[in-house]
């Protein structure tokens, strides 16, 4: 760290984030004894007493001094507190430019709010081990308090300021480390909650409240710190990084599925798309809507946004909790001119009900700029407030306190089952997680080297559902990654639109972020279809492509995407009709899931026990699985096949169950046979999953296949 500032004494000063709220009742603390871990043994003779005086916050994703159970420990135990946050470039560099700014804006306020308490945040750059033992050797605290992550990354980076701090000998002895959580609900043992949201919500559990902000400790002392970057001083900084992508990689994220449609097209294309139309509803409960054009023109001081364009609320906590008291009140109106932008930007956001909320405050959520269990306390404060401080049991009176309600209890439970299942996995494989627009997605690596290559489940499916593939794969020395796309498994089921697009733009950042290298891409049924797009719209990240019976139709006189409808582009807009077709395949599903894969299972029915039974019933009642069964049904997979596999350009490997009960098989690979050119056919006595119905095969197919198109590959480089 090369910086310079001197902290002075200051009066103790009230956060000015303190709320008017009543204090909570008396609980136990929100960090559980499970959760310290010291990093390395005290010294000899040290107890605690001789090592209370300092400690460090690592601010992370918890850019925040209100509802901060670590920050409270902390002032609560030292009488020096030294908060930090890292620009550590293996944090930022996933992150788009949008979110890069908004991160730099949130950093900035909770600076602001910690100078006007006399202490500061201190900022550096570069490894975020060198900047905290850097900062240890002059601070010596006692104990480092940090987040508990679940994400891999971040764990990661954790476990290596873990050992950098461990490998170092002080004199006064190894800080210890303090993780923390801010549970959402009120329960003693993670390991003991049931992994079923069916069998959770039997619980009752009640919703811890969240904690004011504490006051700061000041201290003197002369330390050194960078000044707060620009968006181009976060850039070049990446830019000098080693692990920096090229920039030909990087770009990839950047052409979105649409605009290469649209580019392939070779036409201009009217933009009218009725889902540009956001709606909602008055006072009155009538349909009121908004289009793009609602949307104000002319950029006002005071915005709570990064651009005019953008819909995610930029900056620290007060900005935000501005911005949430305006989402709450939309109904009522108002003639601030911020507030007006966030309801145009709500109208426009609210694709489908209550998907303005993740549009809007996604940002704030992922940076940890507001905890959810505030946005939980002000919704149902506000819903008492209409309601002479009573709560309805038949749901709450507006829309936008049904949509923060729903949208932080269904990213809670999805956190806690990132959390379990890095706790106490009980799988097969080591879970991931990884976070995708802020969402949780499981994943699971195996193998140490060769060739990379990406499993992607169908329909109901999820990254197990390769149990019988992924170590196979890997011992035959490839790298294997299996993944349980955003709407399946235990990956999260935000309330979004899901699109074929969607899956693919996953699948692309994935590629790009987590395996980092172009990979032979293995997709089944649904999955199979999801993949082809991917090949076809960002063919340098794919080396091969293999479906597996698979989506997806054939057309015989494609030659282009002219014939695609102009729908397939723009974002759909999810009919009455298909809510009531999910409810009722949801129902459908529940009551005959065993009997439907058995179907699907034809030569090996024992290979449907009651785990994977059980697995696809769990996930069915996880929140959000009916917005998910919402989108498949108006599904219409419009790109043909063969235009996909045309645009790859590459080798393509069909492995097709021949009594497949949801495809004719013969006419599928007739059709494949006559318009599509690379292909090789391998046919197998199976249903619509051999890759889990005979695995053996499979394996055997997959492995040799690799084997050859490396050794192909080989030989074009050397040529």
């Amino acid at each position: 760290m090369a910086l310079a500032f001197s902290l002075r004494h200051h009066p103790r000063i009230a956060s000015p984030l303190r709320p008017s709220l009543p204090r909570p009742r008396p609980r136990r603390l929100p960090f559980c004894v499970a959760c310290v871990r010291p990093s390395a043994s005290p010294a000899p003779g040290q107890g605690e007493a001789a090592r209370g005086g300092s400690a460090l916050v690592w601010f992370k994703n918890d850019l925040r001094v209100d509802d901060h159970p670590g920050l409270v420990a902390a002032v609560a135990k030292h009488e020096t507190v030294v908060p930090l946050y890292v620009f550590d470039h293996r944090i930022l560099s996933d992150l788009s430019d949008e979110m890069r700014e908004i991160l730099l804006f949130s950093v900035k306020e909770l600076k602001e709010l910690l100078k006007d308490q006399g202490s500061d945040l201190l900022l550096g750059f570069g490894s975020t081990e060198d900047v905290i033992l850097e900062l240890v050797n002059k601070v010596k605290p006692s104990h480092i308090y940090a987040e508990e992550e679940v994400e891999y990354n971040l764990r990661k980076l954790t476990t290596t300021v873990e050992s950098s701090l461990s490998a170092v000998p002080f004199s006064w002895g190894n800080p210890e480390f303090i993780f923390w959580r801010t549970p959402f609900y009120d329960f003693k043992n993670l390991k003991e909650l049931p992994a079923s949201y069916h069998e959770f919500t039997k619980l009752k559990l009640s919703i811890s409240l969240p904690l004011p902000a504490p006051t700061i400790p000041v201290f003197s002392m002369e330390l050194k710190t960078s000044a707060l970057p620009s968006l181009v001083d976060v850039k070049n900084y990446l830019d000098g990084t080693p692990c920096q992508s090229d920039d030909s990689w990087i770009s990839l994220k950047k052409a979105s599925p649409k605009s290469i449609l649209k580019m392939n097209r070779n036409q201009n294309i009217m933009k009218t798309d009725p889902a540009e139309r956001g709606e909602y509803y008055d006072e009155k409960g009538k349909e009121t809507s908004s289009t793009f054009n609602n949307v104000r023109s002319t950029k006002i001081s005071n915005s709570m946004f990064v651009s005019q364009e953008g819909s995610l609320v930029k900056g620290g906590t007060n900005t935000v909790l501005n911005a949430l008291i305006a989402y709450l009140r939309y109904l009522e109106g108002t003639a601030r001119d911020d507030w007006q932008e966030l309801h145009d930007k709500l109208r426009k956001a609210e694709r489908r009900k209550g998907a303005s909320f993740s549009a809007l405050f996604g940002s704030a959520l992922y940076f940890g700029t507001i905890s959810r269990r505030r946005v939980y306390y002000e919704a149902i404060k506000y819903e008492k407030e209409r309601n002479a401080g009573f709560l309805s049991p038949f749901g709450y009176s507006a829309p936008t306190v049904a949509a923060a309600v729903d949208a932080v209890c269904s990213m809670e439970w999805y956190s806690v089952l990132a959390l379990k299942s890095q706790i106490c996995n009980e799988g097969v494989y080591p879970v991931r997680i990884w976070r995708w627009k802020g969402h949780f997605i499981q994943y699971t690596a195996v193998g140490n080297e060769g060739p990379a290559a990406l499993l992607v489940h169908g329909f109901g499916a999820f990254l197990e559902h390769f149990r019988g593939n992924i170590s196979n794969i890997a011992d035959g020395g490839h790298r294997v990654w299996a993944i349980s796309l955003l709407g399946f498994g235990k990956s999260e089921k935000p309330n979004v639109i899901y699109t074929e697009l969607l899956w693919a733009e996953l699948l692309r950042d994935f590629i790009v972020d987590v395996v980092r290298e172009p990979v032979h891409l293995v997709g089944n049924s649904l999955g199979g279809y999801f993949v082809a797009t991917v090949a076809g719209l960002w063919p340098s990240l794919v080396k091969s492509l293999v479906l597996i019976n698979t989506a997806g139709s054939i057309v015989p006189t494609i030659s282009s995407i002219p014939s695609v409808d102009v729908k397939l582009i723009q974002e759909r807009k999810i009919s009455g009709l298909a809510w009531l077709q999910a409810q009722l395949l949801l129902l459908f599903l529940r009551s005959t899931a065993g009997k439907f894969i058995e179907k699907c299972y034809p030569t090996n029915v024992e290979r449907v026990d009651g785990w994977l039974v059980g697995e696809i019933l769990r996930a069915s009642f996880d929140p959000g699985a009916a917005i998910v069964l919402e989108s498949i049904v108006s599904f219409d997979l419009s790109i043909p096949l063969n235009y996909l596999l045309g645009s790859f350009g590459g080798e393509v490997l069909i492995i097709q169950g021949m009594k497949d009960p949801l495809t004719k098989s013969e006419t599928f690979l007739s059709m494949v046979r006559e318009h599509c050119n690379k292909v090789t056919v391998s046919e197998l006595d199976a249903g619509h999953c051999p890759h889990d119905e005979v695995p053996q095969k499979v394996n055997s197919i997959l492995r040799e296949w690799i084997t050859r198109i490396e050794s192909s590959l080989h030989i074009l480089e050397r040529a």
